[in-house]
């Protein structure tokens, strides 16, 4: 059902303050008297005036707002395409559906053995999520978060962001949940998974510490590989006791 943005002929208009309170709840940040007039000015939204020469906004106004912050929000539109949806709507037809816009996982080297290759632990991405936006493209809630966080299986940067481990951990979280295993059950996985880091971290002190050139980067390379080989010996050693469940 298209939505509807026809005006009512004595629905009482608001003034642009009162526009501003009603979309302040759920679009803080995003809505302010210079966006309203910016939306205006690209002819977005046309709200009345009076003989003074204030704007006056009808509650259709308001709903057309509601659904021009949604697509910049939630779908990153730009005001061009905006544009196309509100004059289709404007001839009662269906908008064209947004495609999602969220951030993705960057893909992770597999080994033929289905393994992380050690690829996969040079860290290349630059991800960086709000809070808000780890709770939405993990599809998980802010209890879990808070449980994860809680049992130091997440932590979040100095700014607050988080990155694709962070995204990782939260959706496997997530899909683990469906079978009744808790974030504090999973206080195990992060103490083998620091024991691992430590013994790595063993390995390649010396490496590092050499005044040698060229040694930092030697141990950068011993670290990934030394990485992918403690996850192909954790996997096989799990593998191997499921078989005698």
């Amino acid at each position: 059902m298209a939505v509807a943005f026809a005006r009512g002929e004595r629905e009482p208009l608001l003034n642009i303050g009162q526009v501003l309170d009603m979309l302040e709840p759920d679009f803080g940040g995003l809505i302010s008297i210079s966006k309203l007039r910016g939306l205006e000015d690209d002819g977005l939204i046309k709200p009345d005036r009076t003989a003074a020469g204030y704007r006056k906004f009808s509650h259709a106004d308001v709903e057309r707002l509601r659904y021009i912050l949604r697509m910049q929000r939630d779908h990153y539109l730009p005001r061009r395409v905006i544009r196309e949806h509100l004059d289709a709507m404007d001839r009662g037809l269906e908008p064209p559906a947004p495609d999602p816009v969220v951030p993705t996982v960057p893909k992770v080297a597999i080994g033929v053995d289905g393994l992380p290759a050690p690829e996969s632990f040079r860290r290349t991405d630059k991800l960086r999520l709000s809070r808000k936006e780890l709770i939405k493209v993990a599809e998980i809630d802010e209890k879990l978060l808070g449980q994860l966080e809680d049992f130091a299986l997440i932590t979040p940067s100095a700014t607050g962001h988080y990155d694709t481990d962070a995204l990782v951990i939260a959706q496997t979280a997530r899909e683990l949940a469906d079978f009744g295993i808790e974030p504090r059950h999973l206080r195990a996985f992060r103490t083998a998974a620091d024991r691992e880091v430590g013994l790595i971290q063993q390995v390649v002190a010396p490496v590092r510490g050499s005044r040698d050139a060229g040694a930092s980067a030697r141990a950068d390379e011993a670290v990934v590989e030394l990485a992918a080989l403690s996850v192909r010996l954790h996997a096989t050693l799990v593998k191997a006791g499921l078989r005698r469940i």
